[in-house]
């Protein structure tokens, strides 16, 4: 929100989008979103859209728009939601493709960038190291790592930006060092190891042996793209998912439909998608034993019938306590019926030089898996805010002692939003929503002459659970670090969008919990 103590002085070079001066000489922009991949991206598109009048930056820590996008180039990179939910809604996905290589998706969030003028805000390099609140001047203050530049050996310098409202949008994991845990005997492997979010350009598999650790969604992507070119792929997991295939391209529009108008079919084809996965989602959760019927019937159809189907694809859990994995097209599932790849459930005593051994399960002898190259599909490391130190007023705030405001805010931090995405549908549903929600807060704050706006925590919370309500290893990992959420609403995020289309768009933004401060 603009300062409205320099609302005159500063109108002129807000009205064209600059930055202005702040206190002491330290630049002050009245929006300031730390991200510029899809999330970052979408926000900064919907605020410079919103409120056109107001000074917006974008500051990247990396080279790149794309963020995820940009980042992962390991083989068959994929959506893992379909695109026409995970498109912006202001800017509808309109390739057939609803399962789209990471690529494509990468640059469609820079044309985004570009066609909306968001590309021309950001400054690259800019890693935000920590951010500090002061009541007495309604502002942040953010400190910025700016690098020396590509190819210098120069040390990064010190920036500092103060700003009205802080948008976070650097997600929820660590983009510089995945999960890669540390097996017994890796040292004397004569191959080499991988982890996928830091796929090497030099690495050619063709007609070797490539063992993939791992059963999420990046192992269930890497085995089909790997066993085009590879000797032989084998998936080696300690314990199975639910995978499911899903076609990867809409199919062409029937005749009624070439006579609606584009807009129409657009939000006719995005509510078919959030209708489809939102029916997913309760049927696991009211009836578990028939979805797990339902993914295992549609496994075994697409599998030899000798293939040990229980062992390998039914999990222990039910369906939704983890990410359900997609295969487009059944593309796994061919693989392993070409004899390609293959799929092994069991324990990982440790490395060879030749290859991998695991332990016997079932009266099964112990074993060797040869490799030439293996992949720590194993996952990610969470890290919230980029790792960013918060404090409000010099008092440090740890995150996850606060309870999170409708999934984007924390309790008693003032003008910060923060992007995380649903786990259950699309991430960039979630993201709209929360972006308008704070359009309207933004505009409440001006018609009423407030300057702050903070979530206030009930005195007696109740039980509360973590934000990211999952059973993944690397969420399991990380809980300890992430901010906490209510068992009701303002307080607790539901992995429901139609509900929340209520709440973000068209509840009242003075009640529940919200103080506005002048």
């Amino acid at each position: 929100m603009s300062d409205p103590t320099r609302a005159s002085s500063g109108a002129a070079s807000r009205a064209e989008g600059h930055a202005g001066g702040g206190h002491d000489g330290v630049e002050h922009v009245d929006l300031l979103v730390v991200g510029a991949g899809l999330s970052g991206v979408g926000v900064a598109a919907q605020l410079r859209r919103d409120f056109p009048g107001r000074s917006l930056a974008v500051v990247e820590a990396r080279d790149a728009i794309g963020g995820t996008w940009d980042l992962f180039r390991y083989p068959g990179v994929r959506s893992d939601s379909d695109m026409f939910t995970l498109g912006y809604g202001f800017r509808p996905w309109r390739d057939r493709r609803a399962i789209a290589p990471g690529s494509a998706i990468r640059d469609y969030v820079r044309e985004t960038a570009d066609e909306t003028g968001v590309a021309g805000l950001v400054r690259f390099g800019h890693r935000v190291v920590a951010a500090d609140w002061s009541s007495a001047d309604a502002h942040w203050t953010v400190s910025i790592e700016v690098a020396g530049g590509a190819g210098t050996a120069a040390a990064p310098r010190l920036l500092t930006i103060s700003c009205a409202f802080l948008f976070v949008c650097s997600g929820y994991y660590r983009y510089d060092e995945g999960w890669s845990p540390t097996f017994s005997g890796q040292d004397s492997f004569a191959g080499r190891v991988v982890h996928p979010q830091h796929w090497p350009d030099d690495l050619d598999v063709t007609g070797k042996r490539v063992v993939v650790i791992g059963s999420g969604a990046t192992a269930v992507t890497l085995v089909p793209a790997l066993a085009e070119t590879a000797g032989h792929v084998t998936m080696l997991q300690r314990s199975p998912t639910y995978v499911l295939s899903l076609p990867s391209k809409r199919k062409p529009l029937r005749a009624w439909r070439r006579l609606l108008p584009q807009v129409v079919d657009d939000r006719l084809i995005r509510w078919r998608s959030i209708l489809m996965a939102l029916l997913s989602f309760q049927t696991s959760r009211r009836s578990p034993e028939k979805m797990k019927a339902f993914l295992r019937a549609q496994v075994a159809r697409r599998l030899p019938d000798d293939f040990d189907v229980d062992r390998h694809f039914q999990p222990s859990y039910d369906p939704w306590d983890q990410r359900l994995c997609i295969t487009p097209d059944g593309a796994l599932f061919r693989s392993l019926r070409s004899g390609d790849a293959s799929i092994v459930t069991d324990d990982i005593v440790g490395f060879t030089p030749d290859g991998v051994r695991v332990a016997g399960r079932d009266g099964q002898e112990a074993r060797e898996l040869p490799a030439d190259v293996v992949v720590t599909a194993t996952g990610l490391n969470l890290l919230l805010f980029g790792g960013m130190r918060l404090s409000v007023d010099g008092v440090a705030v740890d995150p996850a002692s606060r309870l999170t405001y409708k999934g984007f805010m924390l309790s008693g931090v003032p003008n910060l939003a923060f992007a995380i995405g649903y786990t259950n549908a699309s991430w960039t549903l979630k993201i709209d929503l929360v972006v308008h929600y704070v359009s309207r807060v933004l505009r409440h704050l001006d018609r009423h002459g407030y300057r702050s706006a903070v979530p206030v925590a009930p005195t007696r919370p109740g039980p509360t659970s973590p934000l990211i309500d999952l059973s993944s290893g690397y969420v399991s990992r990380g809980v300890h670090l992430m901010p906490r959420q209510g068992a009701r609403s303002p307080w607790r995020m539901h992995q429901n969008y139609p509900r929340d289309v209520w709440l973000m768009r068209h509840s009242t933004v003075t009640r529940d919990g919200m103080r506005f401060e002048r």
